[in-house]
């Protein structure tokens, strides 16, 4: 695997904690990590208590700084939360890479709707296409890349804070996927995945992974799994698109890029465009994708909405 640190990005994110747990795989395989944070807080504070740690402060969008975060190492993670300024962050990564002493391989975060677009398509969010550019930017650039692509996530807001907090109030998930099909894939996956490839002796050979759950499935199966689970019957109620925006969506306050990416997956998801399985997961990691279980055990209660 080469000499130097592992660099993972992405520690601060809060959408499943990728990074986080990437970090704890390297660390738990013995290998040093180099965390790069955007913040010098508590959590940095946290993270340098941690043997085989280094932390450093840096801004995926500042040359130097990133050029200062690959020094010395071989292999390296990039990922950070949804963000306008993702496609600046990864053409930065590539530029360091292309100047740097010979990384030999990064995994790159992505998403499952970049293998469903095109220069032309036009249906997706903002940040589904700064995710389609940066693949193409890394793959221009010619760094040692391998993208991960995730369908949707299970911590994703659409289903661990607006769908929750309607199973929490009334038993039910209102969203407005129809009967559309959707295989939602647990962050921890994900990060075992990224770290099981980071580790391995050799860079892999395949340059693309997508990474979906068990099956692919309606929300009635899915509202099923969840009675089964809580002990109690929970119902999906198919809200209409613009009735959910308003009296759902909007009351998880999400900041505007992030709110109309949000609004966009579940537009897509009515358009049957997660309706996707493979077996990527288990191929590399001897088993099954986590269920349904995994997210109720993992994910925090809802807080009430606070009333001005």
């Amino acid at each position: 695997m080469g000499a130097g640190p592992i660099l993972v990005t992405g520690v601060g994110g809060t959408v499943g904690g990728v990074g986080n747990m990437v970090l704890d795989h390297v660390r738990a395989n013995g290998v040093p990590v180099r965390a790069l944070v955007h913040h010098d807080d508590e959590r940095a504070a946290a993270l340098r208590a941690l043997d085989g740690v280094e932390v450093v402060v840096g801004d995926l969008t500042r040359g130097a700084d990133v050029v200062d975060a690959l020094s010395g190492c071989r292999r390296a993670y990039f990922g950070m939360s949804v963000s306008p300024v993702y496609l600046e962050a990864a053409t930065t990564v590539a530029a360091a890479i292309q100047e740097g002493d010979g990384l030999d391989l990064l995994v790159s975060m992505s998403q499952m709707t970049v293998s469903q677009m095109s220069l032309t398509s036009a249906t997706e969010s903002r940040q589904q296409r700064l995710h389609w550019l940066s693949e193409h930017v890394l793959d221009w650039s010619g760094a040692p890349v391998v993208h991960v692509r995730p369908t949707v996530f299970m911590e994703n807001p659409l289903f661990a804070r607006v769908a929750a907090a309607s199973v929490q109030r009334d038993s039910t998930i209102r969203l407005p996927f129809g009967s559309a099909r959707t295989s939602p894939v647990a962050a921890a996956d994900v990060a075992e995945v990224i770290a099981h490839l980071l580790l391995a002796p050799t860079p892999p050979s395949r340059r693309v992974y997508e990474l979906t759950g068990a099956r692919s499935r309606d929300m009635n199966a899915i509202a099923a799994e969840l009675s089964t689970a809580l002990g109690r019957t929970v119902t999906y109620v198919d809200v209409p698109y613009e009735e959910w925006l308003e009296d759902d969506l909007k009351k998880a306050d999400l900041p505007p890029h992030v709110f109309e990416h949000i609004a966009t997956m579940a537009r897509l998801h009515r358009d049957n465009r997660y309706d996707r399985a493979t077996n990527d997961i288990t191929e590399l990691l001897g088993r099954s994708p986590l269920g349904i279980n995994h997210l109720l055990s993992n994910t925090p209660a809802p807080q009430p909405q606070r009333r001005p």
